[in-house]
C-alpha cells in the first residue's frame, strides 16, 4: 500500500515537473520569439540582413516569412544609367534606379556644335525615363550652372517631379521655370549641407563642395547595396570668397564607414598639381584696376557669382560704378542680389543706360560674351552692333574666363575685332584673371584617398578625361577590374558582392530649335549643312491636271547657288535639261507626280554635279492648272 502510495506519489510529482519544464520551454520559446522579432527589426532598421536565425526554432508553426527574411531583396540591384554628361561636356543626368523607385541628379544642357546649324541648345534624350515616370521620385541637384540645370524645364514637361537643391540653384532654376510658365506647378525643395532625405529605400545626403559658383554640393545616396558619392562639379578651395567650406570631415567620415561607388568630376584630370583659389583672381584684378584710366570691361561667365563678387569689390575700392549687360548675367545678379550670395553697396550697381553720365575712369562693365557666342553683348560690342557700349581706345577688356574646348577660334575673332577698334585687351594668357572651378590631379587623388571607393566610375568628361580618371584611381589603390569607364546610356549593376556593366537604355540628344523640341533631326541637319554649302535650286513647273502635260515652264529660282546676272547660260542649260526630262516623262506617259519630281531631280543632279562639282538642294514644284476652266 505504501508501496503503491509512493509510486501514485512519484508520478504525480513527474507530471507536476514534466508540466513545469513544459511552461519553461513555452516562456523559453516565447522569449525566443520575441527576441528573433526584435533582432529583425533591428536588422530590418540597421539595412542588416540576419541569416543565423532560425524561427523554427522556436516550437509553435513559424510566422510566414517576409521577403527580406528569405533575402529577396538582397538579390535586388542598384541600377547607375548615365544619360548625358560622359564622353562630353554637358548635358549631366544621371540615374539611380532600385526596384520601383529613381532618382536623378541633375539636368543639364550643352551648346550645339558647329555642324548644328540654327539649333539653340542640346538637352539628354530621357524617353527611359518617360517609359518608366511612375518610378521617378525627384530630381536631385548638384549646383547651379547650366550644363546641369539647363534642361529642367524640358523634363518637367514631361515628368514632373519636385526638384531639391540649394537655395541659389533653385533661385536660378526657379528664373528657368517662369519663362517656360512652369513655376506655379513645379515642386522646388530647398536643402541645406548635411540634410538627409529619404526617397523609399534611397537615403540621400547633401555635402558642402567648393566650386566656381555658391551652393555647390556632392550627393551621398544610401541604398540597400550600399553607399554611393557624386562630387558633382569641385575642387578643393582652401579659402573660398564665400566662407563656404568644403565639408572634407563628412566626405572623410563615408570613407570610413565604406563607400561602394565613386562618381567623380574629369574635368581637369589632365592639369597636374592643385586648383588656384578663387581669391588669386581677386589680387590680379586689384592689380590691373589700380592707375588704370580707361573703362574697364571685363567678359566671365554669367553663373560665376564668386567672380562677379570680386569684380565688384575692386570696383569699389577704385570708387568706380557697375554695369551690367547680358541677359543671363542680369538674370542671375539679380538671383543672387536678391538671396543674398552677391553684395554691393548701395549706388555701385547702375543701369546700364545711364554708363553715358560717367566717365571712363569712373566705369566697371561686367558683360557676357567670354566663349565668342555670337549673339552675346561682348560679340555685338566687337562689330559695333551692341546699342548700349560702343568700343573705343579708352577701353581695357579682361576676358576673366578659360576657353571651353571647341570656342578658341570663336574667341580669336572677337579679341581680333576689340582689337582692330584700338581697345587693351587682357586674357589669363597675360594675367591671371581665371582660375578654373575643377579638382586638378592632386585634388583628385585626395577625393580618392578620403573615400577610398571599392568601385569607382568617373565622370563629367570627354572619353580621354574619363581614361586618365580611371587609370588615377589605381594609381590610388583602386582595383583595375572595379573601374568602369561608361558611356551614356549604359547600365552599371551593382550589388551586395559584385558590379558589372550590362545592358544599353535610349540615350542621345535632343535639339531644340526656338519653340521646337525634338523636331530638329539628322535628317533636317542635313539639308541645312547642304544648303550652307551648295545652296538651292527650285523648278516650278505648270502642268495640265488630266493630261499631265506641261502648260508653263520650268522656271528656274536660285538660292546661294550661283550669282543669276552672270551664270545665265548655266541656268538656261537647266532649263533645257529639266525640259528634256519632262518630255521624257510624257512620251512614257508618266503621270504620277511624286515620280516626275524623283526624275526631274535626279537629271539636274547629275547635270549640275558635271558642270560645277556642286550638289545643291534641288526643289522642284509641280503647279496643277486646270485648262477646262481655262478654256
Amino acid at each position: 500500500m505504501e508501496e503503491e502510495n509512493n509510486k501514485s506519489k512519484s508520478a504525480a510529482k513527474s507530471r507536476k515537473t514534466k508540466s513545469g519544464n513544459i511552461k519553461k520551454v513555452n516562456n523559453v520559446n516565447k522569449r525566443l520569439k520575441k527576441d528573433t522579432k526584435e533582432k529583425l527589426s533591428k536588422a530590418k532598421d540597421e539595412e542588416i540582413i540576419i541569416d543565423n536565425i532560425q524561427l523554427d526554432e522556436v516550437k509553435e508553426k513559424p510566422e510566414k516569412k517576409t521577403k527580406k527574411q528569405n533575402g529577396l531583396f538582397a538579390k535586388s540591384k542598384l541600377k547607375i544609367i548615365p544619360l548625358g554628361g560622359l564622353n562630353e561636356i554637358g548635358k549631366n543626368l544621371t540615374v539611380f534606379e532600385y526596384e520601383n523607385e529613381i532618382i536623378v541628379v541633375d539636368c543639364g544642357l550643352a551648346f550645339p556644335e558647329d555642324e548644328m546649324l540654327g539649333v539653340d541648345i542640346v538637352i539628354p534624350d530621357i524617353s527611359y525615363l518617360e517609359k518608366n515616370k511612375d518610378k521617378v521620385k525627384a530630381i536631385l541637384i548638384t549646383h547651379g550652372h547650366e550644363d546641369h540645370i539647363g534642361a529642367i524645364p524640358y523634363f518637367l514637361k514631361k515628368i514632373n517631379v519636385p526638384v531639391y537643391g540649394s537655395k541659389l540653384s533653385l533661385g536660378l532654376i526657379k528664373v528657368k521655370l517662369a519663362e517656360h510658365n512652369l513655376e506655379k506647378q513645379t515642386k522646388l525643395v530647398t536643402v541645406e549641407p548635411r540634410q538627409v532625405l529619404k526617397f523609399g529605400k534611397f537615403k540621400v545626403e547633401f555635402i558642402r563642395v567648393t566650386h566656381s559658383i555658391a551652393d555647390s554640393m556632392a550627393i551621398a545616396i544610401t541604398t540597400p547595396v550600399g553607399t554611393v558619392l557624386h562630387t558633382g562639379d569641385f575642387k578643393i578651395d582652401y579659402t573660398p570668397i564665400d566662407g563656404g567650406y568644403m565639408d572634407l570631415q563628412r566626405i572623410a567620415e563615408l570613407g570610413k564607414e565604406g563607400v561602394t561607388l565613386l562618381l567623380s568630376d574629369s574635368t581637369n584630370v589632365q592639369r597636374p598639381g592643385h586648383t588656384m583659389s578663387e581669391r588669386s583672381v581677386g589680387k590680379e584684378l586689384d592689380r590691373l584696376f589700380t592707375n588704370c584710366t580707361k573703362r574697364i570691361i571685363v567678359a566671365t561667365f554669367a553663373s560665376n557669382v564668386h567672380r562677379m563678387q570680386q569684380i565688384i569689390n575692386s570696383a569699389v575700392k577704385f570708387k568706380r560704378k557697375v554695369a551690367v549687360v547680358g541677359r543671363s548675367m542680369v538674370n542671375v545678379l539679380a538671383v543672387s542680389q536678391e538671396l543674398g550670395y552677391l553684395n554691393a553697396p548701395e549706388g555701385t550697381i547702375i543701369d546700364i543706360d545711364k554708363i553715358g553720365m560717367y566717365n571712363p575712369d569712373q566705369l566697371v562693365i561686367i558683360t557676357t560674351g567670354s566663349q565668342g557666342e555670337p549673339m552675346a553683348a561682348l560679340s555685338r560690342m566687337s562689330v559695333g552692333e551692341h546699342k548700349k557700349v560702343q568700343i573705343t581706345p579708352d577701353d581695357m577688356i579682361i576676358f576673366s574666363s578659360s576657353a571651353i574646348p571647341g570656342n578658341e577660334k570663336s574667341i580669336g575673332k572677337i579679341v581680333d575685332e576689340l582689337e582692330r577698334l584700338g581697345a587693351e585687351v587682357i586674357q589669363n594668357q597675360i594675367a591671371d584673371v581665371h582660375v578654373s572651378g575643377h579638382a586638378c590631379q592632386e585634388e583628385l587623388k585626395l577625393m580618392l584617398s578620403l573615400v577610398r571607393p571599392k568601385y569607382f566610375m568617373p565622370v563629367h568628361g570627354e572619353y580621354r578625361f574619363l581614361k586618365q580618371h580611371g587609370q588615377l584611381a589605381v594609381d590610388t589603390g583602386v582595383a583595375k577590374e572595379n573601374v568602369f569607364i561608361m558611356e551614356n546610356g549604359r547600365i552599371l549593376e551593382i550589388d551586395k558582392n559584385s558590379a558589372k556593366m550590362t545592358t544599353q537604355v535610349t540615350s542621345g540628344i535632343v535639339l531644340v530649335d526656338g519653340l521646337g523640341v525634338g523636331d530638329v533631326g539628322n535628317i533636317v541637319l542635313r539639308d541645312r549643312q547642304l544648303l550652307s554649302e551648295n545652296g538651292m535650286i527650285i523648278v516650278v513647273i505648270s502642268l495640265d491636271r488630266k493630261t499631265a502635260k506641261v502648260v508653263s515652264g520650268p522656271d528656274i529660282v536660285t538660292r546661294g547657288f550661283v550669282y543669276v546676272r552672270e551664270n545665265e547660260p548655266l541656268i538656261d542649260e537647266i532649263k533645257e535639261v529639266a525640259k528634256k526630262e519632262l518630255s521624257k516623262c510624257e512620251e512614257q506617259n508618266i503621270r504620277e507626280w511624286s515620280t516626275i519630281k524623283t526624275k526631274v531631280r535626279e537629271s539636274l543632279i547629275k547635270y549640275i554635279y558635271s558642270k560645277t562639282k556642286r550638289q545643291p538642294m534641288i526643289l522642284p514644284i509641280l503647279m496643277d492648272v486646270d485648262m477646262d476652266k481655262k478654256m
